[in-house]
């Protein structure tokens, strides 16, 4: 259904989007923003939020189920994020200098990971990932990287792979201006395939394995019993490095990320999102000796002119300050509620809702998803139709099958209630 048949009145954003799609590539400074995944005419252009709604340039609501992918654990302009950023803007907005309040959120990040003893602060989780990468490559005098298929690591060249056929096998570009040879690095095997895993590591002088410890990015993909046992026991025993990409999970699943969740200990951690309580921050960190490679200490070089910068710092201190036990009881109870919501909703249709503490997914599959080729096989066009129906009825879902639908602490019971009935108009409408 277009905009014109829903009957919205989406003419300030029809206007937007024209002049946007002549000044940004597709109209949009991040692929999925474009929503043309789920058939839209045009992507939802935003004024302001509160919450956990989102108000359209053409002011209508919506209940959102994205928050912003990932960072608004606490909504939208909570007042004590604002306030921190506030105040500190009033006194600067970059000095490209070291400030206690970069300490003071290194700290926070050390005493919440037990396997981080220094971090690193950078500006997103790409530059997290590629300066990572780089260190175990250094450690390890090794250049192979394995990665699971479907997983999303930010747009470093080496990563940016999509995967071939066989249990193990070289990753070619999955974008033009990605190099052969910078593909060639990574290893690609199925997410929960331990046959696979070690096949690549029998195979391959192997830097690091990286993973996101709940796979996020091809929906929300939970790691089969003891998977992540078997890697950390792969990766020590062939000498490689455990990278955990925590940018989704961490602060959101636990208090120490996913890896207190399940309590395995990796070698380098991978952190974003929740970090910069909306504002732009990411880190990595792990081991002392590992992390004191990087300059100016030891010889593997990495920068950054906004790194550790006081506003996102400020964001970050009063986001993880409200992140207590509490609010991990609640938001593990909003998330249960909305997964059991969809599946009430969803009623005997080939939906299969997976969910970790803050993150849920709708599935449009007749099966469990367990890998990205499950994900791929799910029912594309009916989730289009699913998301465009939830749009109408002022609920915005991610604008993609692969994309983890996020619970932050502002949502409450009426909300989920409130988007479970919508879900049914929704599921009917979209199976037809």
């Amino acid at each position: 259904m277009t905009e014109a048949a829903s009957g919205l009145d989406t003419r300030r954003s029809e206007v937007l989007y024209a002049r946007a799609v002549g000044l940004l590539p597709g109209g949009v400074n991040s692929p999925v923003r474009a929503m043309q995944a789920i058939g839209r005419d045009h992507p939802v252009f935003v004024e302001r939020g509160e919450g956990f709604e989102l108000i359209d340039a053409d002011g209508h609501r919506y209940i959102d189920w994205v928050c912003s992918w990932g960072p608004l654990i606490l909504g939208h302009a909570h007042p004590d994020v604002v306030a921190a950023v506030g105040d500190a803007a009033e006194r600067g907005t970059s000095y490209g200098a070291p400030t206690e309040g970069e300490v003071e959120l290194a700290a926070e990040v050390c005493e919440r990971f037990a396997s981080v003893d220094m971090v690193r602060m950078v500006n997103s989780g790409t530059e997290a990932s590629m300066s990572a990468v780089r260190l175990a490559r250094a450690a390890t005098g090794r250049d192979k990287v394995v990665k699971f298929a479907g997983a999303y690591h930010g747009h470093v060249d080496g990563l940016l792979v999509e995967a071939g056929s066989g249990l193990a096998t070289h990753g070619i570009p999955a974008s033009p201006g990605v190099t052969e040879a910078q593909a060639a690095d990574t290893v690609l095997v199925p997410w929960n395939d331990r046959e696979a895993v070690a096949a690549a590591l029998a195979s391959h002088e192997v830097a690091a394995i990286i993973c996101e410890p709940i796979a996020a990015n091809m929906g929300v993909v939970a790691p089969a019993d003891g998977f992540l046992e078997f890697l950390g026991q792969q990766a020590g025993g062939s000498d490689a490095l455990l990278i955990f990409d925590e940018v989704i999970t961490g602060f959101r699943v636990a208090r120490g990320g996913a890896q207190e969740l399940y309590g395995i200990t990796p070698d380098l951690t991978l952190l974003g999102k929740v970090l910069g309580g909306g504002l732009p921050a990411a880190a990595y960190g792990g081991r002392r000796e590992l992390m004191e490679r990087v300059a100016p200490s030891g010889d593997v070089y990495q920068a950054g002119t906004l790194s550790g910068n006081p506003l996102a710092v400020a964001a970050g201190l009063a986001t993880l300050e409200r992140l207590d036990a509490d609010a991990y009881r609640r938001l593990g109870d909003l998330t249960d509620r909305l997964a059991a919501g969809l599946r009430a909703a969803a009623r005997d249709r080939p939906v299969q809702v997976a969910s970790a503490p803050g993150l849920v997914t709708p599935f449009f599959s007749p099966e469990p998803i367990r890998d990205f080729a499950g994900a791929s096989a799910c029912d594309l066009e009916a989730y289009g139709r699913f998301c465009r129906a939830l749009l109408e009825r002022g609920i915005y879902p991610p604008a993609s099958q692969f994309e983890a639908w996020f619970v932050s602490l502002a949502h409450d019971e009426a909300a989920i209630d409130r988007t479970a009935e919508a879900a049914s108009e929704a599921f009917a409408i979209a199976f037809g």
